[in-house]
């Protein structure tokens, strides 16, 4: 989970609605997984 903490705005939690919030995790995972595997 630390790399997740590197977005702000997951960390932060800006959404007020958990589906807003959970597509922002998904997008911030395949965002690290796409540096991974570069």
């Amino acid at each position: 989970f630390a790399w997740i903490k590197a977005f702000r705005r997951i960390t932060i939690r800006y959404e007020k609605l958990a589906s807003t919030f959970l597509g922002f995790i998904q997008i911030a995972c395949i965002i690290i997984l796409l540096r991974v595997f570069r």
